[in-house]
């Protein structure tokens, strides 16, 4: 054993240039494959925890701008939303919405208490809310049907603004103040996406204290017997009919009103991350092939620059089996060597990537959305990847470790 490495690292040595080349094509089909797998993982992770815990089979309904005319009337119109078209929501769908939902809101209040002070949107909401959006309850209570009925000054706050105006005490039960009104505050909310979070209020308490009519921002529903992308847009052309020929504008006027269908979204969406792992996978794959063509090319040179001293070997009675571990080995090692440290390089550079982007948020207005989360590859993965190539490169090896261990001492020793 101790000659076989000892003749592996002569030959290595004596073509250090060729080993280097090589062995770079190696490590770099492993490196790239790892790196491209780690920022694929990035974006899907991101996805998936985006998606966690979200209410999928909802949808939001926000008014728009007609684009077409309508029976005599010109585009351009505004359409705005009513209580009584949450009401229309809720009775012409029975076989596909549960339940309906309505936010109205007031933007830019300034919330105080004691010396703290923070300018915010308050939502009114219906006591549904928590069962159509991804918020959950931290600590204290949501709005309820009583609030609703007597139109309450009740108030539930996000967890950051919390930190911002109770950053030493408890804000159950407390009273702050929103430009002259007194909110009691009685639960504390968290969510996953909010960058800039509104307070949330009774639903009617925000129409009475701010003027607002029976006008709302936004209907909200969940659905039911929906259960593909098909059934999906057939819903919401039969709702955008229904709406219609209440608010006098074309069944196929998309601007009228805007559809965020969360379902049909996430379809898009898992499709669009099945193309993405796929197309890393196919890239990565070819780049680890480029790797093995190396080798494979690299162990044919060898073979040809060799075949005096094989036929010498055999000349002196080396076996052929001698002559074919003594190649196989060669390669094997270069595979091994390298590869090993395309692997650790990925890995390395997918945990640098985590430190620097992993969970960084980007602010999208009212909102913010993490894109990378946790880019990194599974060790698992990284393994059989490398094991992978060093199976391909051993292979590469053994037809050229063929060729050589089954010529003659005769036609070695007259070979060029």
């Amino acid at each position: 054993m101790t000659e076989l490495i000892q003749e592996i690292y002569g030959t290595i040595m004596r073509n250090k240039l060729r080993t280097l080349l090589t062995g770079f094509s190696v490590a770099w089909g492993i490196f790239m494959l790892i790196v491209l797998l780690g920022a694929g993982n990035g974006l899907i992770h991101a996805f998936e925890n985006q998606s966690k815990g979200m209410i999928m089979n909802s949808m939001k309904i926000y008014p728009g701008m007609t684009s077409q005319p309508y029976k005599g009337m010109k585009e351009g119109r505004s359409i705005y939303l009513k209580e009584s078209d949450r009401e229309l929501t809720a009775t012409s769908f029975p076989d596909h919405i549960i339940q309906t939902g309505a936010t109205v809101s007031k933007s830019d209040v300034i919330l105080t208490y004691g010396k703290e002070a923070l300018s915010i949107g308050i939502n009114g909401v219906f006591p549904n809310y928590p069962s159509l959006e991804a918020i959950k309850i931290k600590e204290g209570r949501f709005v309820n049907a009583r609030d609703m009925e007597e139109r309450r000054k009740i108030i539930v706050l996000h967890e950051k603004t919390v930190k911002n105006l109770f950053p030493h005490t408890s804000p159950i039960g407390k009273y702050l103040n929103a430009q002259g009104v007194p909110y009691q505050v009685v639960g504390i909310y968290t969510d996953q996406n909010s960058f800039s979070p509104s307070a949330l209020v009774p639903f009617t308490t925000l129409q009475t204290i701010y003027q607002k009519g029976d006008s709302i921002d936004n209907i909200t529903f969940t659905t039911k017997g929906l259960a593909d992308e098909a059934t999906n847009e057939q819903f919401e052309a039969e709702y955008r009919q229904a709406l219609g020929l209440k608010k006098q504008f074309s069944p196929t006027d998309e601007g009228a009103i805007w559809i965020w269908n969360r379902f049909t979204q996430y379809l898009q969406q898992q499709t669009a991350t099945q193309i993405l792992h796929t197309a890393i996978w196919v890239i990565g794959i070819f780049t680890l092939l480029s790797g093995i063509v190396g080798v494979s090319n690299i162990m044919l040179i060898t073979v040809r620059e060799r075949t005096h001293e094989f036929g010498i070997r055999k000349a002196l009675g080396a076996k052929p089996a001698s002559i074919l571990w003594l190649i196989i080995s060669e390669s094997v090692t270069i595979t091994t060597f390298f590869g090993y440290i395309g692997m650790v390089a990925g890995i390395a550079v997918t945990e640098y990537m985590n430190q620097v982007a992993g969970k960084q948020t980007m602010d999208m207005g009212v909102f913010s959305m993490t894109f990378f989360e946790n880019p990194t590859v599974d060790l698992s993965i990284a393994i059989e990847a490398t094991l992978t190539l060093v199976i391909a490169g051993t292979l590469a090896g053994l037809f050229p470790a063929r060729k050589a261990a089954r010529i003659r001492p005769i036609e070695a020793l007259r070979a060029d």
